[in-house]
């Protein structure tokens, strides 16, 4: 959306010597998400995903081709003990046409700096992240990428997620009421995996980690400004067995997130709305 309040930040004039020229593209430099080679840059998270990622990068590729998207894969392997690794190697031999890459990090980096790095490494206009873990039917990935070029950020909500424990619906709706609270945001679902404008995420990266990062670069880009759209899914849960995202240092994550929203919202009203930088 070109003239959503949020691209108006690019905006300026540019000035270039015949070298620098050479060097620059002056749309560019004003306009900078609208001359990437590809339409979509899908990062698939990779963790101990053996039973999983074969699947997953099936359902991500039928979804794209589906939609008629220019799109690649970047997998990142963030130290697996398992045979993901392997199997990823595999895939992309069986796929030689596929546009797909795998990172193997040598030490283990954690999911929202695996995600900064996707997006550094990718060339698509927008990015989204999709877990190794096969939770996302084919059907849910293709709407969110259906609404590609109707808004800077694509944000899905769970109208149904089979599998998972009525803790975790509770505790994820709680979590939503508390952000939208602070931020005044009326936003069905946080940590959806929303998908951003690429540039977006390497601009204004989150400054949080573990789960709440999500809510973190979500809640800036809004407060930015930049134009969104929510769109409703079903995720069905695969694993079993307790989950990833009940845990101690997760929790710390999202307290962090929070905090960070919290500043930030103080912040807005004190200085930026007053006019000041």
């Amino acid at each position: 959306m070109k003239d959503s309040v949020g691209r108006r930040f690019w905006d300026g004039e540019i000035v270039m010597s015949p070298a620098a020229a050479g060097l620059h593209d002056a749309l560019r430099l004003t306009e900078p998400y609208d001359a990437d080679a590809l339409d979509l840059t899908v990062f698939v998270s990779c963790y101990n995903e053996a039973d999983y990622i074969v699947a997953t990068l099936d359902t991500v590729s039928d979804a794209a081709r589906d939609r008629g998207l220019r799109y690649e894969i970047i997998v990142i392997d963030d130290v697996s003990t398992d045979d993901s690794r392997r199997l990823v190697v595999e895939y992309i031999a069986a796929h030689p046409a596929e546009n797909i890459l795998l990172r193997v990090n040598r030490i283990n980096k954690g999911l929202a700096q695996n995600y900064l790095d996707a997006a550094f490494l990718g060339r698509g206009k927008y990015l989204r992240l999709i877990c190794g873990d096969n939770a996302e039917p084919k059907a849910s990935i293709a709407a969110v990428f259906a609404a590609i070029g109707e808004a800077d950020i694509v944000i899905p909500y769970y109208t149904s997620s089979a599998g998972k424990s009525l803790r975790r619906r509770v505790i994820s709706k709680l979590y939503t009421s508390i952000v939208n609270g602070v931020t005044g945001n009326r936003l069905h679902y946080y940590n959806g995996l929303a998908m951003h404008l690429r540039h977006n995420v390497m601009r204004w990266h989150p400054n949080t980690h573990g789960f709440g990062f999500q809510a973190d670069i979500l809640c800036l880009l809004i407060d930015l400004g930049f134009s969104y759209k929510e769109v409703p899914v079903i995720t069905i849960e695969q694993r079993r067995g307790s989950s990833n995202a009940l845990n101690i240092r997760n929790f710390l994550s999202v307290m962090h997130t929070l905090i960070e929203i919290a500043n930030r919202r103080l912040s807005d009203r004190l200085y930026r709305r007053r006019g000041h930088d």
